[in-house]
C-alpha cells in the first residue's frame, strides 16, 4: 500500500471524526434541548389529574418505569434506529419523508412533487432494488384509487401542522414550567409576574434566531451539557440518598403493576408520561442541519443515560416525600445548589425551545419548495450547511402565538394537554409514512413493516387514546390550530394546482409565435428579455396577452420557468436546461432553472451571470458541433398532451445522451449569436412576470369560489411578491395583467 495514500486516508477520517463531533456538539444546543428539559414537568403532568388519589410506590415506580420504556421504545429504538435511516438524501421530517415517497415511488400529488429527477446525477447513483409483491400491490393501489393520494397529502400536512402547532407550545410550556420554580422559594410571589418573566424571556429567545442555528448552536450547546449534568448528577445523588431501590422499577413488570392498581386513571394519566418523548421527532426534523452519526452519537452516550438518571432520582424522591408531586422537580433539588440550578434550567428551556423552533423552519421551507405553503422568505444562515435556515415572517408570528398561549393558558397542565396531543399525533403520522417508506421505497418485507407498525404504533395510539380524551381541558387547541393550518396549506396547493393547470391549457403554440412577427408588425427592441412563467414548454399566455397589446418585446428572449424538484439539492452544473425555440433566427429560448428544497437561491446579479453564461455555452458548443439545429424535436414534445407545467416531458427529452446532444448543442451561425448575445447584454436587460388575478369560474360552486377568490386571493395578495422571492430588480421589471379564469 502507498504510504502517501494511507496517510491521506487517515488524515480524511480524522478530519470526519472531528466534523462529526462538532455537529454532534452542536447539537446538543438545537435539537435535544426540548427533549431534556422535559423532567421539568412530566411528573408533575402526571400526577394532576385522578392518579393523584393513587399516591403510593407502586403508582410511582410504574409511572417511573413507564417513562423509562417509553424513552427506550420510541427515541431510542424508533427515531434513532428505524427513523433517522430513512432521511431523503439528508433531510428528515415528515415532509422529507413524504418527498422521498413522490421521487422513489411516485406517489405525489402536485405535478411538482412528481418532477423528473433521473437526469440529476447526484441522486442517481444507488442500485434500484427489485420490486417485491407487496410494494406491487401498494403501488397499483396507489395508481387505481387516487383518492389515497389526496388522503397520504392531507396526512402529511396534518402531521406538518402538528409540527408547526408544536413550535408554539413548547416554548411556553418549557419557559413556563422554569419560571415557576422561583414560587417554591417565594410562595406570594403572584402568578401574573412568572408569566411576565416567561414572556420576557420568549421574547429574547425569538429574538435571537436571526443569528442562525450555527451561531445558536454554538451558543447554547454548553447550556444544555450544564443541564444534563446537573441533573444526572442529583438523579443519582437522590437514588443513593432517598431510595436504591427504585433501580427495580427498570423491569416492565412495574408496568403491568401499575395499571393493575391504577386500572382507568392510569390509562388518563398517560397523557402526561407521553412528555417524556416531547421533542424527540426534533432529531428527525433536524436532520438536515446535521448528520445521523452525530444525532445518533450525542443521543445514545449522553441524553439518554442523563435522563433515564434524573427520572430515577425524582422517583426516589418522591417515594418519601408524596406530598410533593406537584412541585417533585425543584423539592427534589438540594438546597444548596437550587438557584444556580434553576438558572441552568430556564436557560435550558430556552434551548429546548430552540429545538423545535429551527425545525419547524425545516419543515415549512419544505412546504414551500414543494409549493404547499405560501411564499416567505428564507434566509440561509450558514454557507457550509445549507438545511440551516431562518424564516423572518414564521418567526415573529410564532412569538405572538407563543406569547397568546402563555397569557391566555397561565397553567403548565394545560398546555400540557394540547402538547401531549400535538407531540403523538406527528409521531402517528411519522410511523405510518415509515411502513409506506419500509415497503415501496426500501423494498423490505411487509411483515418486517407490519411488526413496525404493530411495536411502535400500538405504543402511540395507547398515549393518542389518553390525550385525546383531554381534548376538553385544552387539548382543542393543537386540533383548531391544525385545521387552520391544514387548510390553509390545501388552499394554497388546490389554488397553484389550478393556476398553472390554466396555464399549461393555455399556453400558445410555437406556429402561432412564429406567425406573430409577420401579422402584428412585431418590433424587435435592443436587450435581452427573461420571461418568467410556470409553463416549461411552449409560450405563456401572459406573454401572448403582452405581444397581442404591445407588438414588440427585445431582440433575445429567454423563458425562465423556476422548478422547485423533490431532491435537496440540484448541482450546479445541472441547474440550468437550456433548449432553442424555433429557428436560430428567431433567438429565442427555453431554460428551465432547478432547484432542491435545500437549495440556496442565488442574487440577481449572480444568476443573470449564471443564465447568460450557460446560454453563451450552449451556443459555443453548438458552433463546435456544426450540425443545424433540430428544434422540431422540441415542437413535437410541446405538442404532447402529456406535458404538465414541471417540465417532466421536456427532461426526458434531455435525459438520455443523445438527447442532451440534440437539444442542447446543436446550431448554426454561433459565431454572429454570440455577439448578438453580448451586444443585448450592453444593451440590458427586463423581468416580465404575470400579475395575474386567480378567480373561479362563475359556473363554479360556491366553496370552489370561496377557496379561490377569497381564500387563495388573500394568500397571494399577503404573501412575498414573487418578484421580490425570486429577486427580480423593481426597476427592471415589467409585469403583465391578466385574469386566470380556473
Amino acid at each position: 500500500m502507498d504510504p502517501e495514500a494511507g496517510s491521506v486516508t487517515r488524515e480524511s477520517r480524522l478530519k470526519f471524526y472531528k466534523a462529526t463531533l462538532c455537529l454532534a456538539y452542536q447539537s446538543f444546543g438545537v435539537v435535544y434541548g426540548d427533549l431534556s428539559s422535559s423532567p421539568l414537568y412530566v411528573y408533575k403532568s402526571t400526577f394532576s389529574g385522578r392518579l393523584r388519589l393513587h399516591e403510593e410506590d407502586d403508582e410511582i415506580l410504574g409511572v417511573l418505569s413507564l417513562v423509562f420504556w417509553t424513552l427506550t421504545l420510541i427515541p431510542l429504538c424508533k427515531y434513532i434506529i428505524f427513523v433517522l435511516g430513512a432521511d431523503d438524501n439528508g433531510e428528515g421530517g415528515t415532509f422529507a419523508l413524504y418527498s422521498l415517497l413522490c421521487r422513489r415511488a411516485k406517489l405525489g400529488l402536485l405535478s411538482a412533487s412528481d418532477a423528473s429527477d433521473d437526469d440529476i446525477s447526484a441522486y442517481n447513483s444507488g442500485l434500484p432494488r427489485k420490486e417485491t409483491g407487496a410494494s406491487s400491490i401498494l403501488k397499483e393501489f396507489f395508481d387505481k384509487y387516487h383518492s389515497s393520494r389526496i388522503v397520504l397529502l392531507l396526512l402529511v400536512l396534518l402531521g406538518t401542522s402538528m409540527v408547526i402547532g408544536d413550535g408554539i407550545l413548547t416554548p411556553s410550556m418549557s419557559v413556563l414550567s422554569a419560571v415557576n420554580g422561583i414560587r417554591i422559594k417565594v410562595p406570594s410571589l403572584h402568578e401574573n409576574y412568572t408569566v411576565f418573566i416567561a414572556g420576557v424571556i420568549l421574547v429574547g429567545l425569538f429574538a435571537l434566531q436571526h443569528f442562525g442555528t450555527r451561531n445558536v448552536g454554538y451558543l447554547f450547546a454548553p447550556i444544555l451539557l450544564a443541564w444534563l449534568f446537573c441533573i444526572s448528577v442529583i438523579g443519582v445523588y437522590n437514588t443513593i440518598y432517598w431510595n436504591p431501590h427504585v433501580v427495580s422499577a427498570l423491569s416492565p413488570y412495574y408496568v403491568y403493576n401499575f395499571f393493575k392498581k391504577a386500572g382507568k386513571d392510569g390509562w388518563s394519566s398517560l397523557g402526561g408520561i407521553v412528555l417524556c418523548i416531547t421533542g424527540a421527532e426534533a432529531m428527525f426534523a433536524d436532520l438536515g442541519h446535521f448528520s445521523q452519526l452525530s444525532i445518533r452519537i450525542a443521543f445514545t452516550v449522553i441524553v439518554y443515560p442523563c435522563l433515564v438518571l434524573a427520572y430515577m432520582g425524582e422517583a426516589a424522591y418522591l417515594s418519601k416525600h408524596k406530598e410533593d408531586l406537584q412541585k417533585s422537580f425543584y423539592k427534589a433539588i438540594p438546597e444548596v445548589v437550587f438557584w444556580p440550578v434553576f438558572i441552568i434550567a430556564t436557560l435550558a428551556t430556552m434551548v429546548g425551545s430552540q429545538a423545535i423552533i429551527s425545525g419547524t423552519f425545516s419543515v415549512i421551507s419544505q412546504c414551500r419548495a414543494l409549493k404547499c405553503f405560501p411564499r416567505v422568505k428564507v434566509v440561509h444562515t450558514s454557507n457550509h450547511i445549507h438545511g440551516q435556515i431562518y424564516i423572518p415572517e414564521v418567526n415573529w408570528i410564532l412569538m405572538v402565538l407563543c406569547l397568546a398561549v402563555l397569557v391566555g393558558y397561565r397553567d403548565t397542565d394545560t398546555i400540557g394537554n394540547a402538547y401531549g396531543l400535538a407531540v403523538i399525533t406527528v409521531m402517528l403520522v411519522t410511523t405510518c409514512l415509515m411502513f409506506l417508506v419500509i415497503v415501496m421505497v426500501w423494498k423490505r418485507n411487509i411483515l418486517g413493516a407490519l411488526a413496525f407498525v404493530i411495536v411502535f404504533g400500538s405504543v402511540e395510539l395507547l398515549y393518542f387514546s389518553a390525550c385525546l380524551a383531554k381534548v376538553h381541558k385544552g387539548g382543542w387547541f393543537p386540533l383548531v390550530l391544525s385545521l387552520i393550518l391544514l387548510s390553509t396549506m390545501c388552499i394554497w396547493h388546490y389554488g397553484t394546482l389550478k393556476k398553472q393547470a390554466y396555464e399549461l391549457n393555455n399556453r400558445v403554440c410555437l406556429d402561432m409565435l412564429l406567425s406573430m412577427g409577420t401579422n402584428l408588425g412585431i418590433n424587435r427592441v435592443p436587450g435581452i428579455g427573461l420571461i418568467y412563467s410556470n409553463v416549461a414548454t411552449g409560450v405563456p399566455p401572459m406573454f401572448a396577452h403582452f405581444v397581442t397589446n404591445f407588438p414588440a418585446f427585445h431582440r433575445i428572449l429567454v423563458f425562465v420557468t423556476v422548478q422547485s424538484l423533490t431532491v435537496p439539492k440540484v448541482p450546479a452544473n445541472q441547474r440550468f436546461v437550456i433548449s432553442r425555440i424555433g429557428p436560430p433566427e428567431f433567438c429565442l429560448f427555453q431554460c428551465v432553472v432547478r432547484y432542491g428544497y435545500k437549495d440556496q437561491r442565488n442574487d440577481t446579479h449572480d444568476f443573470e451571470n449564471h443564465l447568460i453564461e450557460t446560454v453563451s455555452e450552449f451556443l459555443r458548443n453548438g458552433n463546435n458541433d456544426g450540425e443545424a439545429f433540430r428544434w422540431e424535436t422540441i415542437n413535437q414534445q410541446q405538442s404532447s398532451p402529456s406535458d404538465d407545467v414541471t417540465a417532466s416531458s421536456f427532461e426526458n427529452v434531455v435525459s438520455s445522451e443523445s438527447s442532451k446532444k440534440t437539444v442542447r448543442f446543436r446550431g448554426v451561425g454561433c459565431s454572429k449569436e454570440l455577439e448578438d448575445l453580448r451586444e443585448a447584454r450592453e444593451s440590458g436587460l427586463a423581468y416580465m412576470m404575470g400579475s395575474t388575478c386567480v378567480l373561479a369560474c362563475d359556473t363554479s360552486s360556491y366553496l370552489k369560489k370561496f377557496a379561490i377568490n377569497i381564500v387563495y386571493g388573500f394568500l397571494r395578495q399577503n404573501c412575498r411578491h414573487p418578484a421580490i422571492a425570486l429577486g427580480v430588480p423593481h426597476t427592471s421589471l415589467i409585469e403583465v395583467g391578466m385574469v386566470y379564469r380556473v
